[in-house]
């Protein structure tokens, strides 16, 4: 089963094509993970699944892409899926931590109240269990009336997966979620991820060989727009093992 199914999709900025013609079908409850160069297009095809490239000025798309909810494929243009629910149940986080300006509790709690109108209790208790899924109620239990900018790169980060997955998505989409920050905090990040596996779909952006043979279930490498391979878990670890994916791509 698949959690994406893409079809026949190009991108542009500016009249200046950065996908051309992308088909792929990402699994269900698996990582995928989107490999190549810088300037390949791995965040804008990442983008394009929750429409945020929709959000920069001279775009342009055309394609089709369908996203599995409750086991079931919509369109992700359905006029039924309106943007924000779109956005919440294909959650994303980006490379750079992006916490709301606001206390630890409140960068979980306030967007739990907005999208589903919970009470004060509803919304502790999912605090309490997303800050322990991703390793975090241990080290701001005591503080989570500071300010979410008070914790470092790794604490935000993981903050920003929290809110992520408090908001009950089909599917996580990562850029990158690791490149701004030290070894030991990427590794946090990794381990959750893949303790993620088999219970949500994820798919990311990684410049990382080691990281990919570490995490994926399924990679894909783009090359100047365009799908140059694709391999299952196990195939992609056989050629990092034997250094001919970084001869012929890295």
């Amino acid at each position: 089963m698949s959690c994406v199914i893409i079809k026949n999709l190009r991108v542009l900025f500016a009249d200046r094509e950065i996908l051309h013609g992308i088909n792929v079908e990402f699994p269900a409850n698996k990582i995928s993970v989107i490999l190549g160069r810088s300037g390949s297009g791995k965040s804008t095809l990442l983008r394009s699944i929750n429409r945020i490239n929709e959000c920069f000025e001279g775009y342009k798309g055309e394609g089709e892409i369908k996203i599995s909810l409750n086991g079931k494929l919509f369109s992700i243009y359905n006029n039924d899926l309106n943007l924000t629910e779109l956005r919440r149940r294909a959650g994303m986080v980006f490379q750079s931590p992006n916490p709301l300006p606001l206390s630890i509790r409140k960068n979980i709690t306030l967007p739990l109240k907005l999208a589903f109108n919970l009470s004060n209790s509803e919304t502790e208790k999912i605090l309490r269990e997303k800050l322990e899924q991703t390793g975090l109620w241990e080290e701001v239990k005591n503080r989570l009336d500071t300010p979410a900018t008070s914790l470092s790169g790794g604490q935000q980060q993981r903050l920003c997966l929290a809110r992520a997955l408090s908001l009950r998505p089909d599917l996580i989409l990562l850029d990158e979620p690791t490149a701004s920050l030290d070894r030991a905090a990427a590794e946090k990040i990794e381990d959750m991820i893949l303790s993620l596996k088999d219970k949500i779909s994820v798919i990311m952006v990684s410049h990382s060989l080691q990281q990919a043979s570490k995490l994926a279930d399924y990679a894909v490498i783009l090359e100047d727009g365009n799908i140059l391979k694709t391999f299952d878990g196990n195939t992609l670890r056989t050629v990092i093992n034997d250094g001919s994916l970084v001869k012929s791509v890295f």
